[in-house]
C-alpha cells in the first residue's frame, strides 16, 4: 500500500497554479501548437456553447496561451481533426488520438438509441444517413423540419434530434460548427479507418476516463460533486451487479500501476491524488513556499499575474476543494434565478498568483465594440489597491480579454464603491 505524501496547504495552492500553467498566466507562445500543449497536460476541456465573455474552452486556453485565438482550436477540431468533441465530463474536446478510449460514449448511446429513437424513427434515420452519404455534410436546417418529438429537456424537431442521436452514437460526427449550428458527416469520412477500428474493452476505457479527471484537475480526491465523475461508473459496484466497473476499483488500479500517487493536504480531510509524472512539480512547489516570504507571492519565481478563470476550467471543477483550500466559494449562477444570484449571470473567479482574490463579470459586446465589466467583487481579506502590482496585473488581464474579443474599448463599473480602482485602471489602460 502506498503511503500518502504529506503536503502543506500552501504547497498545494502553489502546485495547482504551476501544474495548470497559470504561474505566470498566458506563458505559452501564440500558436495552435500551444492548444495541443494545454490539452496534452489537462487531457480534455469542457465545451459549453454560451458565449458571453467567450466560450468556456476558449477562456481556459486564453488563460494559458499568449494572444490566444479561437480560430486555432476550431482549425484543430474541424480541419486538422487533431481534436474532436465527445462526452467525457459533459461535452468535451479531447485528442482524436484517444478516440478508441472514449468511444464507450458512442457505443452506449448506440445501444440506447438503437432500442429507442432509431427504431421508432427508422425511415427518417435512413433518409438522413443516405443523404449525407450521397451529398456530404448536413445541418438540421438543410432538411425540411418534421413534427417535434420529446427529446431530453424539451420537444425538438425530429431532424435535429435524430442528427444529434446519430452523432451521439458515433454514426455521424461533427464536421464543423457555424456559430452554434452543427454540421454532421459520416465518421468514416472524418477519422482514419485504423483509428476507428482500434478497440479497447469497457474496463480499459473507463479506467482511461477516470484517469482523465485526475489529469484535468490535478488534485482530485475520492468523492466530491457527482458531476466530477459523470460517465466513469459507480463509486461502488451495485449489489445486483458486483461485476460492474466501480470507480473505487479503477482508482486502486491506477494507484497500483503507478499512474496516481496519494497525498494528504494539511487541513483537508481524505486522500487526494496527483499524477505520478507531476511529483517533481509538487516538490518544486514545496521548495518555493518553503523559501520564505519573498517566494511566497511569486509562483514559479515570477511576479504574479491576474487571470480570469472559466466557469468550467478544470482548476475550479471541485468546488468543495476551492472552499477548503482557498476559502473561496464559487457558484456558476447561469442556472440560478436572477433574484437568487449573489453575484451575476456569467461571473468568473479572479486568480492572482496562487490566490483566488475575487470575481468579475465581463461581457463582450461586439455591437458597441466594448468589453463591459458588469461587476467586481473582492474577497473580504483582499484590497486590490493595497497589494503591490495587482492593479497593473488586472489592467493587463483586462486588455488581454479586450483583444481576445476583438473590441476596441473597456467599459468599467461606474459605482461609487469601485471609483478609486477604476481611476487607477484608467491610468494604466489609457
Amino acid at each position: 500500500m502506498t503511503t500518502p505524501r504529506r503536503v502543506s496547504a500552501a504547497a498545494a495552492r502553489r502546485f495547482m497554479v504551476l501544474r495548470h500553467g497559470l504561474a505566470p498566466p498566458r506563458s505559452l507562445p501564440p500558436e495552435a501548437a500551444s492548444v495541443m500543449a494545454v490539452i496534452g497536460r489537462l487531457g480534455s476541456l469542457q465545451f459549453d456553447p454560451l458565449e458571453v465573455a467567450g466560450r468556456n474552452h476558449d477562456l481556459v486556453l486564453l488563460a494559458r496561451i499568449n494572444g490566444y485565438r479561437r480560430e486555432w482550436t476550431d482549425g484543430l477540431l474541424y480541419h486538422e481533426r487533431a481534436l474532436y468533441e465527445t462526452y467525457n465530463k459533459g461535452l468535451s474536446l479531447v485528442p482524436s488520438s484517444e478516440l478508441p478510449y472514449y468511444r464507450i460514449a458512442w457505443d452506449r448511446s448506440a445501444r440506447r438509441h438503437g432500442n429507442g429513437s432509431f427504431d421508432e424513427h427508422g425511415p427518417l434515420v435512413a433518409e438522413l444517413v443516405d443523404r449525407i452519404r450521397a451529398e456530404g455534410e448536413l445541418s438540421s436546417t438543410d432538411v425540411e423540419p418534421r413534427a417535434a418529438i420529446d427529446w431530453y429537456w424539451r420537444p425538438t424537431n425530429q431532424v435535429r434530434a435524430l442528427l444529434e442521436a446519430l452523432g451521439e452514437a458515433g454514426v455521424l460526427g461533427l464536421s464543423r460548427r457555424a456559430g452554434n449550428r452543427r454540421y454532421y458527416d459520416l465518421v468514416e469520412r472524418l477519422f482514419p479507418a485504423d483509428l476507428l477500428a482500434e478497440r479497447h474493452d469497457e474496463h480499459e476505457q473507463l479506467r482511461h476516463k477516470l484517469l482523465s479527471r485526475f489529469r484535468a484537475h490535478g488534485m482530485l480526491g475520492r468523492s466530491g460533486q457527482a458531476e466530477l465523475w459523470l460517465g466513469t461508473g459507480p463509486a461502488v459496484a451495485p449489489a445486483d451487479d458486483p461485476t460492474a466497473h466501480s470507480r473505487t476499483e479503477l482508482r486502486r488500479e491506477l494507484i497500483k500501476q503507478g499512474d496516481l500517487l496519494p497525498v494528504e493536504i494539511e487541513g483537508i480531510r481524505g486522500e487526494r491524488y496527483v499524477l505520478a509524472g507531476e511529483v517533481g512539480l509538487l516538490k518544486a512547489a514545496e521548495a518555493e513556499v518553503g523559501d520564505g516570504d519573498q517566494a511566497a507571492g511569486r509562483p514559479g519565481g515570477r511576479d504574479p499575474g491576474v487571470v480570469f478563470l472559466a466557469p468550467l476550467d478544470p482548476f475550479v471543477w471541485d468546488r468543495d476543494f476551492l472552499r477548503n483550500l482557498h476559502g473561496f466559494d464559487y457558484v456558476w449562477e447561469v442556472y440560478v434565478p436572477e433574484k437568487k444570484r449573489r453575484w451575476g449571470y456569467y461571473v468568473l473567479p479572479i486568480l492572482f498568483g496562487d490566490r483566488l482574490v475575487g470575481r468579475i463579470e465581463p461581457r463582450i459586446d461586439r455591437k458597441s465594440g466594448a468589453l463591459r465589466i458588469l461587476g467586481l467583487w473582492w474577497e473580504a481579506d483582499f484590497d486590490p489597491l493595497a497589494v503591490p502590482g495587482f492593479v497593473d496585473a488586472l489592467a493587463a488581464a483586462l486588455d488581454v480579454h479586450r483583444r481576445f474579443g476583438s473590441v476596441g474599448r473597456i467599459v468599467l463599473p461606474r459605482t461609487h464603491l469601485h471609483r478609486p480602482l477604476v481611476a487607477a485602471l484608467r491610468e494604466r489602460l489609457g
